[in-house]
């Protein structure tokens, strides 16, 4: 009886040290698995011995307070978003992370958010000297996203800010060297120029610079009635050109006219009935008849 007791307690021993087998050879299996993870992901970057450490030590942590660690080690990131980790102050291999799950350690790393979607700012109203000396306040937007998230990170410590203070900057500098005449007629000139130089100096910091307009161009109180004067005084000018134009056609057709009728004296006459029929038939309570001087003069010599 004392041999059945003594073979069943040695099966259950045994049971329960092939259980715990198990259990380590998954731990150290699991172990293996993470530490080839991050050794991946860490790639190239040189973290040294105590960086090694540390890792594997947030590693045994994670493993020992599992459930619970689970909720600190799994981020979301949203479809229009991209995740920077930093591992002891060096970005993983493989850049931005997302859409969607990605794991960090909780001890040694940390991530920064980065948003890809198109941002439209003000360009606040700029004072401008144009190249022939007249003061303009000009005001745009600019239009520019996120291209590469670890340049934008990486590279520049606030890309949004740098973006718009280059934008004044560039704005200014554009509208510099053209004439009054050329910032009020070439916006769409100016537009390409100032989005070409904006695209290419923030290029080195992951942004794409996709649209420029300019808004607004306010001139001086003086210089918008001198301009209303003179576009008044040359608009005056093409009338009084007109109206000399059409009094030199019709004293062309006048005189043509005159020449018809002085080959023929009765026309003279018919014109006479003509106006006469035209003045009856507009009720006139008056009506004047022309005299021929010939007759006059006939009735003179008498």
């Amino acid at each position: 009886m004392e041999d059945g007791r003594e073979t069943a307690a040695m099966r259950e021993q045994k049971r329960k040290d092939r259980q715990i087998g198990w259990l380590l050879l998954n731990y150290y299996y699991l172990m293996s698995r993470v530490c080839t993870v991050v050794s991946l992901e860490t790639g190239d970057s040189d973290i040294g011995v105590c960086g090694w450490i540390l890792v594997l030590f947030s590693i045994l942590l994670t493993l020992l307070t599992l459930p619970l660690s689970i909720w600190m080690c799994i981020k979301i990131v949203k479809e229009y978003e991209r995740a920077i980790i930093f591992r002891l102050g060096r970005i993983l291999r493989g850049g931005a992370k997302g859409p969607g799950l990605f794991f960090i350690l909780p001890c040694t790393d940390s991530f920064i958010n980065v948003d890809m979607r198109t941002i439209t700012f003000d360009i606040p109203p700029q004072e401008v000297l144009t190249k022939d000396s007249v003061t303009v306040s000009v005001d745009g937007v600019v239009y520019y996203r996120v291209q590469n998230a670890t340049l934008a990170v990486a590279n520049i410590t606030n890309a949004d800010a740098a973006t718009r203070l280059l934008a004044q900057t560039t704005l200014r500098n554009v509208l510099g060297t053209k004439n009054l005449a050329e910032i009020l007629s070439d916006r769409e000139e100016i537009a390409h120029s100032m989005q070409s130089t904006l695209d290419d100096a923030t290029d080195d910091w992951g942004i794409k610079v996709e649209r420029v307009e300019i808004k607004d161009v306010k001139l001086p109180l003086q210089l918008q009635r001198a301009m209303a004067a003179e576009a008044e005084a040359t608009r005056e000018a093409r009338a009084k050109v007109i109206a000399a134009e059409g009094e030199m056609n019709a004293s062309r057709a006048l005189k043509e006219a005159s020449l018809v009728i002085a080959e023929s004296p009765s026309a003279l006459q018919l014109r006479y009935l003509q106006t006469l029929n035209t003045i009856a038939a507009e009720k006139n309570s008056t009506i004047i008849f022309p005299l021929p001087i010939d007759m006059m003069q006939s009735f003179m010599k008498h």
